[in-house]
């Protein structure tokens, strides 16, 4: 049993050891978020089981997900799950790793370059630098349904002086962005979208911490995206600028 992450969508992002697995694998268990480009790479002759989510609507509960998985292994099959990003970066793949567990099933764990890092790149976003951010976070913006209240303290993440990445953020950008002013982040903060990050249907959107949430709904943004804020974001012009001169240098 692998547990293996896809990446953000591009093909090539993924690590040679989840290519191998792919070709190998007698089922792959993928999500909604694993790109089509990526499904392409497994061999027509392997069983595909899909469990996949897609905003808010649940194609397969999780816990259905993790049976499949139970029940697969013990067929003695060599199964992949396959999940877009990383399996343990809001991917929940911690807990179908503690069902396995619970069943007595060894699985392996084969990490994939998770959304965050796949969008800051293609925006040219440096996470960290030694003179605007000493440290970076990852947050989710969709938590647990039936919460009576967000267990994310934006406020204090307002004051930690580190850039903040929001998974699933772009249904509650707003009031995510209301608290962040209310702990003290400045309104011209930069901030970006970046939407379908590293696939043929990227885009990315930057403005200012105050604008932003306004402007991306305006700009018609929508899931799967990645919200990126804090000073980092300001050299996103530049930087990307920077490497398409260099590219074009004969």
């Amino acid at each position: 049993m692998h547990l293996v992450g896809a990446g953000p969508g591009d093909p090539e992002l993924l690590t040679l050891k989840a290519l191998r697995l792919l070709r190998e694998a007698d089922v792959i268990v993928h999500d909604h978020l694993v790109a089509e480009a990526i499904l392409a790479l497994i061999p027509a002759t392997t069983r595909r089981v899909f469990v996949g989510k897609k905003g808010g609507g649940f194609c397969c509960p999780q816990h259905r997900i993790e049976e499949t998985l139970v029940e697969l292994a013990r067929q003695g099959l060599n199964v992949v799950r396959l999940k877009g990003g990383d399996p343990f970066i809001f991917g929940r793949g911690g807990e179908e790793l503690e069902a396995l567990a619970a069943a007595g099933i060894p699985c392996s764990v084969v990490p994939g370059v998770t959304s965050a890092f796949g969008a800051a790149a293609e925006a040219g976003i440096p996470l960290t630098h030694r003179r605007l951010a000493s440290g970076v976070v990852f947050l989710t913006g969709h938590e647990e349904p039936g919460k009576a209240e967000s267990a994310v303290p934006w406020e204090e993440y307002a004051r930690m002086g580190a850039t903040l990445c929001v998974y699933m953020g772009m249904k509650n950008l707003e009031p995510i962005t209301r608290r962040l002013l209310a702990g003290g982040l400045s309104a011209e903060t930069p901030a970006a979208v970046v939407q379908a990050a590293t696939t043929p249907g990227q885009r990315v959107w930057t403005s200012s911490l105050g604008r932003i949430a306004r402007e991306a709904e305006e700009g018609g943004f929508t899931a799967p995206a990645i919200v990126i804020i804090g000073e980092v974001v300001g050299l996103a012009e530049l930087l990307s600028s920077r490497a398409a001169a260099e590219l074009a240098l004969p």
